[in-house]
């Protein structure tokens, strides 16, 4: 290029300095395209900084933890709350372990006379359980203006009014800020936030049947609120459910034995809340300025949010005065091998910064991550062919495209299952009459779940066997933790019956043929759905074909998803699909849908098809109070036997979770209970800004080669003007 310039301009000695000077800076402007990509959504001065990029499609709608309960809003509280407890980032199955907590709190179970009890004490004997939880001094918070004191040691902004905010727009126009230690007080602060008045916490109702006395707080400061319209400060509200014993001990107290509970101390409902900040938020005019708990959140996590603009991106950094935990020394047997211990014992967090884009279009979205402006990507089915295919042993593997760009592939099995339901109390399919069951089981073999996998999910997820994914204690690989009834285990793996056997076993029910044998009519069954889109119409016609199979005719009937539920609710649906996600991993939270007393009809729980058998509900309550080790392994194969004979389910799939990310984000491996993974994540700055140039050259000899012909043209022009000039002279 360089010797392109020097030769027109040698050749054209009249040229004016001005044609000259631009054809010079076209050079520089060539050379500038080899520094940076013209197409970067981010400043140039950004690229060499630890920051990890990713994108959200939706405004995260609440921010304060004692009402944050959905998945996009636990990608930002994740990383700023600390609750006492995480789960290790590399064990499976998924282990508990402390966090604020200084260890894992023990369970004191106590009688009617408060005497203890032993660990294995049976549910009826156990009146009241505590949880006694130390934390580890020396935490402290970010730096906001909530803490900001002045020279006499006053608070600088706990007495506002609308005048004082008239020129106060965002958190960051206080000019103040200050900070104080972690005191167990605040963790039961937050514990009597869920039940305070204008909150909404999702939990209140549930944990107001196993916290004692939060459903009495609740009403005490229901009834304080009618006559009290400024700040309550819930310190002065004291209940027996949670008391501070010391300046970093504090004690839950139950109402009975929930050995679950201690999952939920995982949970950012129990992270701490100072007052100071409760009192900062519930001043007049804050709400009316958005400045509230849900938008700008107070933790001592390693991140807080700096940017909250859910219009174009949010932004965590560093909180610098984060104590430094250290990467775990220890994992599965492969994660050594994989690099996942490279950082073990080093200090965290690794990452400055974490900026999320809002990004709509799941396509524009796409092609930034293959840009190498978004560091990790989930797959799309309209990207899946472009960055999966299937080997000849049917596992997933990258294409030639994403492994030419070193991009990565980790999947992982999600803490869920989806399933379709027979209502227990229908005529037909429901109950426990021999009848009935060898119908359900026909079914369960007719319905091909490795076929929908293959067609609708792309190969992501695996027949389930029963209701536990694994990952979650009680789930059995092998042939020992294959369903007998709908399966045949051969040559290692499990293959489902033939339909041959499934025809068997429907005339076995008394449907030869898919007619009833007694009145030779034909077998009529109706699914009940939510009214989707086209996209749900391919969906439903493989569903009546698995039941045309056995010649059932198969009636659908959708319908809007409030009265989906008004029908399963009620126990008018006949056959149902739906689908859970695991609030923690543990069996119970999975074999409680199945659980009598938790019927969908008598009690509106979770247990939507109705299911009851007494020896599976008496094996719950025992599995239930156990913890995990052979003899409550042995209770749930027994329930699983149960639960498989009867039936109540066609036990459907668990979907399995596929990530790509790029050479330079480290420490990948997905956790799929923890939402505090940020900080364990690594960041390759040079590497990236390398990929990037690599990746996003820009195309510009074109517009070169037309804006120099543009210039050359002019040149006999300039040439004739300047002769004028001169003859004039």
């Amino acid at each position: 290029m360089t010797t392109i310039l020097i030769k027109i301009i040698n050749r054209f000695k009249l040229v004016s300095q001005n044609i000259q000077f631009i054809l010079i800076g076209l050079f520089f402007l060539c050379t500038a395209c080899e520094q940076s990509a013209w197409n970067n959504p981010y400043p140039d001065s950004d690229s060499d900084k630890s920051i990890y990029y990713d994108s959200f499609s939706e405004r995260p709608k609440h921010l304060d933890p004692a009402s944050s309960y959905s998945e996009n809003e636990a990608v930002i509280i994740g990383q700023i709350y600390e609750p006492p407890l995480q789960y290790h980032f590399l064990k499976r199955p998924y282990e508990l372990i402390p966090l604020s907590a200084i260890e894992l709190p023990q369970a004191i179970y106590l009688d009617a006379d408060a005497n203890e009890l032993p660990a294995d004490a049976a549910n009826e004997d156990v009146k009241q359980t505590i949880y006694r939880i130390s934390i580890k001094p020396g935490i402290r918070y970010q730096p906001h203006p909530a803490f900001a004191k002045n020279d006499s040691g006053k608070y600088v902004y706990h007495s506002l009014d609308k005048n004082d905010l008239r020129d106060i727009n965002v958190l960051s126009d206080f000019v103040e800020s200050g900070t104080r230690e972690l005191v167990a007080e605040d963790f039961v602060y937050q514990i009597k936030r869920l039940v305070k008045p204008g909150i909404h916490s999702p939990l209140a109702g549930f944990m107001s049947k196993y916290i004692s006395g939060l459903h009495e707080l609740g009403k005490k400061l229901q009834a304080t609120a009618k006559d009290k319209k400024e700040f309550i400060d819930l310190r002065e509200y004291p209940f027996i459910g949670a008391e501070v014993i010391d300046r970093y001990t504090y004690e839950i107290r139950l109402n009975q034995k929930y050995p679950q509970f201690i999952y939920w101390l995982s949970m950012y409902f129990f992270s701490p809340v100072p007052w100071e900040v409760d009192l900062f938020y519930s001043q007049p005019g804050m709400k009316e300025k958005n400045i509230t708990l849900d938008w700008y959140p107070v933790g001592t996590g390693p991140y807080m949010l700096t940017a909250n603009n859910p219009n174009r991106h949010m932004i965590l950094e560093r909180n610098p005065n984060y104590y430094g935990a250290s990467y775990p020394e220890t994992g599965e047997t492969s994660d050594q091998e994989q690099g996942f211990l490279d950082m073990a014992g080093q200090t965290m967090p690794f990452i400055d910064m974490a900026y999320y884009s809002l990004e709509k279009e799941a396509i524009p979205e796409w092609n930034k991550f293959l840009q190498g402006y978004f560091d990790t990507s989930g797959i799309l089915s309209d990207s899946f062919d472009q960055a999966i295919q299937f080997g000849d042993s049917g596992d997933p593997e990258l294409t030639p495209v994403m492994k030419e760009k070193d991009i990565k592939l980790l999947t992982a099995i999600r803490p869920s299952t989806y399933y379709m339901g027979f209502n227990m109390k229908d005529k037909v399919v429901g109950g426990d009459s021999e009848r009935a069951r060898l119908l359900r089981r026909a079914i369960s073999i007719a319905v091909d779940y490795e076929e929908f996998i293959s067609i609708f999910a792309n190969g992501r997820g695996i027949p389930a066997q029963g209701p536990l994914p694994p990952g979650i204690f009680g789930y059995v690989e092998g042939e020992a933790g294959v369903n007998p009834y709908v399966y045949d285990w051969v040559n290692g793996k499990p293959k489902r019956k033939s339909i041959e056997d499934a025809k068997q076993t429907l005339a076995e029910a008394g449907y030869p043929d898919g007619r009833d044998s007694e009145t030779g009519e034909p077998l009529v069954l109706y699914f009940d759905t939510v009214t989707a889109g086209a996209g749900s119409k391919s969906v439903l016609n493989w569903y009546r074909k698995q039941f045309e199979k056995l010649n059932i005719q198969f009636v659908i009937r959708a319908t809007d998803y409030n009265r989906f539920q008004e029908k399963v609710r009620k126990g008018t649906a006949q056959i149902y699909s739906w689908g859970w996600n695991a609030d923690y991993p543990d069996p119970e939270n999975f074999m409680f849908l199945l659980y009598g007393p938790n019927a969908k009809v008598e009690t509106s729980g979770e247990n939507a098809s109705n299911y009851q058998n007494a020896e599976f509900d008496e094996l719950f309550i025992k599995m239930k109070a156990l913890p995990n080790g052979p003899r409550r392994q042995e209770i749930i194969d027994q329930m699983l036997e149960i639960a498989r004979f009867d039936s109540p389910w066609l036990w459907g799939f668990h979907p399995k979770a596929y990530s790509l990310y790029h050479a330079w984000y480290g420490n990948a491996k997905p956790n799929l209970m923890a939402r505090n993974t940020l900080k364990y994540k690594t960041i390759d700055a040079k590497l990236r800004k390398q990929k990037r140039l690599e990746w996003n050259k820009p195309v510009i000899m074109p517009v070169v080669i037309v804006l120099v012909f543009l210039l050359i043209s002019t040149i006999p022009a300039m040439v004739t003007y300047r002769r004028r000039q001169q003859g004039k002279v």
